[in-house]
């Protein structure tokens, strides 16, 4: 990570440091220092490493890109980027890489996202910005020609970028916005630093992020770079692509063209990666679309094939054009041979990475018949092939042997391929790193990579649905693996590409700078992601969000969970993952609702969705638990669970259904992984809703309703009663969820005569002797019946009864009773001792509604609603 860069002043010296795992720079003013001022030199060094040491974050900017250099508001000698809407011109050399020229067409389109108005190209001496790659650029070489450009911070450096304002009438009249690269991609991540800046994201297109229009923005006077990225190739794998990719992939490019690729490209650029594994499930990248190749190759992407598609040939391409041979070179060496050739003959005169050596066939490991010996002789001949095509040594191509699964069972038997070959070690498919280099062992000419998963397929199931990436692991894993010397290659799988957006910002962050990470600033780089993605506003309780998310779908796979994951009956395991996720999704509810409309798609795509389907998902298999549970006890209950995994399983299509229309229906597909019904490794064609069983309430023994006192009280809903008695006039109701925890009863109709015979019937099992208060809780019903009042009578065992009247004293003041929507009647009784008793409560009048009884031999301790109801015996 770097700041200001003023390396190409004489009078500057600069000292790259790590603050709280953040890298910048602070420069000293060191002649200065050095002769006129020597004492505060040394109080200047001792303020510097305690900051080193003890000072907060650096700028809001620094975890995700260079220090900021872009503002809304003018200071003094602010350079305007726009003003009053008008972007300022842009100049670039026509001679300059092809890629060049289409990124700055991107930034023409990112300024008129921005300003309402396209960035117009600028010609001669005219002020604005000057884009250029130094020995392509006319204009950027002039620059160094004149010595108002460092040459020595840029000439033989790798993907560096500098931006800085040239101030000299030789140049213009006004100062100039210079973006200068080392190369091709350094001039192209400059140019989309400078977009990032100004607030697109780089998940503009793939994400829905809207972007902040502006009037004015202005550059702050400085020279800013990111140097040289740390790990030479940087990117991803899209693999495991079907469904879901593929179907949206067709639906709204007709298939992996070069129209798709070029989104994919850009977003890698803008994301500062450099390298890519394309979709491989039954696609072919050059051969599916010839374009594809040339556009890779002219935007600045490297291209390679996954571990186990050997000289830059596609799976699927032996499946077309294999002639029927075996995927086996004991058998059929020279039909290799030639499906080899005729891949490095494409891709010869384009940047690529050749992946050599091979597997079984469709990723499988080879035979045991083929050895190492075999293996050696197959890396010998793929080079003399690419030595052949070439007409250069092999070394000249980079060449990458990946150990993945059963590979590195050969490499530790002692197999060795050439020196200048990268080694690309692997993790387990679940982002635990395998295999590191020994750190006293030789560097290697080709060095080391690494390839990582966020995605996979394999037992003991697939990963494919959501994010499940938590980013503190992927950075103690890339850590340890950067730290042990693997700094040529960084590839992750990363699926359908759409559901990791975040873990692929990390990784590809990361693989740039490591050292600027440590454990103390990773959620920061998360607020920053997400600052940039919803605004500042929004950024900490969003990034809170995915932080917690990923920590649970960290905990197990979707596509692991199942309803005999957690226990339900111990620790009460069951029941508080569930309500952590509900509790989640209402805290991603409310950051929903605050947010402005333009960020809502954004935000379900990125944190809500996630959560809601992961959440739902959590109710689903809870419910299939509970009802397992119930039927098991033969308990009507289980019918409830019944229905609502039912309402689950419904509501994760309808969520899916909500996805595909999310942002116009442009994600029409995305969310079409099969994530419920798996029994075994790999996915069902569909959904597959899990079993459960109805209990038929005629073969359901009758609940016996004995509630036991414990802690020195008794809790009963009023619908549990043990049994009801009525009239021929009148009959009990129950009044489904009215009342502050359960249901309500009454009596109806409201107009019958009542009698001695219509009553209730509760029985307890008390522990305790003495006296007792029996609160009988009732709705605020007021005494409509000319202020007489509702009375109810009650007794135990049949004893003499006392008469309540629950609100003869409403004076049509508003009472405490009201506001809390209750009124507690309370009545006091003597019980002889432990046992059986019967509590008969008889209304007298029509319109009590009894929510609630709570017997309380003096354990009952203050709240709101009262104890939860007592066990049953």
């Amino acid at each position: 990570m770097a700041g200001p860069d003023m390396s190409n002043s004489a009078i500057f010296t600069s000292v790259k440091f790590e603050d709280s795992g953040v890298a910048g720079y602070s420069l000293f003013y060191w002649p200065i220092l050095n002769t006129m001022y020597k004492p505060l030199m040394y109080i200047k060094h001792i303020s510097f490493f305690f900051c080193f040491f003890f000072c907060g974050k650096l700028t809001h900017a620094q975890l995700l890109s260079a220090a900021e250099f872009v503002f809304r508001e003018a200071e003094q000698n602010y350079v305007p980027l726009i003003e009053d809407g008008n972007p300022i011109p842009l100049q670039v050399d026509s001679n300059d890489h092809k890629g060049v020229l289409r990124a700055v067409e991107s930034l023409q389109r990112d300024f008129e996202r921005v300003a309402g108005r396209r960035a117009e190209s600028g010609t001669g001496t005219t002020g604005g910005i000057w884009i250029g790659t130094v020995g392509q650029s006319a204009l950027i070489d002039g620059l160094l020609g004149k010595g108002l450009i460092d040459g020595g911070a840029l000439e033989g450096k790798r993907e560096k970028f500098i931006i800085t304002v040239v101030d000299d009438t030789r140049v213009a009249e006004t100062p100039v916005l210079i973006i200068a690269g080392s190369d091709k991609r350094g001039t192209i991540y400059g140019i989309y630093e400078l977009s990032k800046q100004m607030g697109v994201s780089p998940w503009h297109y793939w994400a829905d992020v809207p972007v902040e229009r502006a009037t004015d923005l202005y550059l702050k006077p400085g020279s800013y770079t990111e140097g040289e990225p740390a790990v030479h190739y940087r990117g991803i794998f899209l693999n495991d692509e079907y469904p879901a990719l593929t179907r949206w992939t067709n639906y709204t490019f007709g298939g992996y063209n070069s129209r798709f690729y070029e989104k994919v490209f850009e977003l890698l650029l803008r994301l500062k990666g450099n390298f890519l594994w394309p979709a491989m499930w039954g696609n072919a990248f050059y051969d599916d679309d010839s374009k594809n190749g040339a556009l890779a190759n002219e935007m600045g992407i490297v291209m390679g094939t996954s571990h186990h598609e050997p000289m830059a040939r596609a799976q699927d391409e032996w499946k077309r054009y294999g002639n029927g041979g075996a995927w086996d070179y004991s058998k059929n060496k020279q039909g290799l041979w030639d499906f080899w050739r005729g891949g490095i003959e494409r891709v010869s005169d384009l940047e690529t990475v050749v992946t050599i050596a091979m597997r079984g066939d469709g990723d499988e490991p080879m035979s045991d018949e083929q050895n190492i010996s075999l293996l050696e002789d197959i890396v010998k001949d793929q080079r003399q092939i690419i030595k052949d095509v070439t007409g250069k040594d092999p070394e000249h191509t980079p060449q990458v042997w990946a150990l993945y699964k059963e590979v590195q069972d050969y490499y530790d038997d002692g197999m060795r391929v050439p020196d200048d070959v990268t080694l690309l070690f692997c993790d387990d498919n679940w982002g635990n790193v395998r295999k590191l280099p020994d750190p006293q062992s030789q560097t290697r000419k080709g060095g080391y990579g690494m390839y990582y998963h966020f995605d996979y397929v394999g037992a003991p199931r697939n990963t494919k649905w959501l994010n499940v990436t938590q980013i503190s692991r992927v950075w103690e894993q890339m850590n340890l693996t950067y730290e042990h010397g693997v700094d040529r290659i960084w590839i992750v799988n990363v699926g359908d590409l759409k559901p990791m957006e975040y873990p692929i910002s990390f990784f590809l962050d990361m693989a740039w700078d490591p050292k600027r990470f440590r454990p103390a600033n990773l959620i920061t780089h998360t607020e920053r992601w997400c600052a940039q993605q919803f605004g500042e506003q929004y950024a900490k309780e969003a990034a809170r969000l995915i932080d917690m998310y990923t920590k649970f779908n960290h905990r197990v796979t979707p596509e692991l969970l199942n309803h005999k994951t957690y226990s339900l009956e111990n620790y009460n395991e069951f029941d508080r993952v569930v309500q952590e996720y509900r509790t989640l999704l209402l805290d991603a509810m409310r950051l929903y609702n605050q947010l402005p409309l333009r960020y809502k798609d954004a935000f379900d795509q990125l944190v809500l969705f996630p959560i809601n389907g992961m959440s739902n998902l959590y109710d689903m298999y809870y419910a299939k638990a509970k009802n397992d549970f119930f039927a098991a006890k033969n308990d009507i209950q289980a019918n409830y669970w019944a229905d609502k995994v039912k309402e689950a399983f419904a509501r994760d299509s309808l969520l899916t259904v909500h996805f595909h229309t999310l942002a116009d229906g442009k994600w029409k597909h995305m969310m079409d992984q099969v994530r419920i019904g798996y029994t075994s490794w790999n996915e069902p064609p569909f959904s597959i809703m899990p079993k459960v069983t109805y209990i038929d309430p005629v073969s359901v023994k009758a609940v016996s309703n004995v509630f036991v006192e414990q802690d020195r009280h008794i809790a009963i809903e009023a619908p549990n009663f043990h049994s009801a008695s009525g009239s021929s006039h009148v009959q009990w109701a129950e009044i489904p969820n009215l009342g502050k925890t359960e249901s309500a009863v009454t009596t109806v109709p409201v107009t019958a005569p009542l009698d001695e015979n219509v009553y209730l019937i509760y029985k307890v099992d008390v522990k305790s002797a003495g006296k007792a208060k029996l609160t009988v809780l009732t709705s605020p019903t007021l005494n409509y019946n000319a202020n007489k009042g509702l009375r109810y009578a009650v007794s135990i065992n049949n004893g003499e009864e006392q008469v309540v009247n629950i609100n003869g004293h409403y004076k049509g003041e508003l009472g405490q009773w009201q506001a809390r929507r209750i009124i507690e009647n309370i009545t006091e009784h003597h019980f002889d001792g432990p046992g059986e008793y019967t509590i008969r409560v008889r209304p007298l009048e029509h319109g009590i509604v009894i929510q609630k009884l709570v017997l309380d031999f003096g354990g009952v301790k203050p709240s709101y609603l009262g104890p939860p109801q007592s066990k049953r015996r």
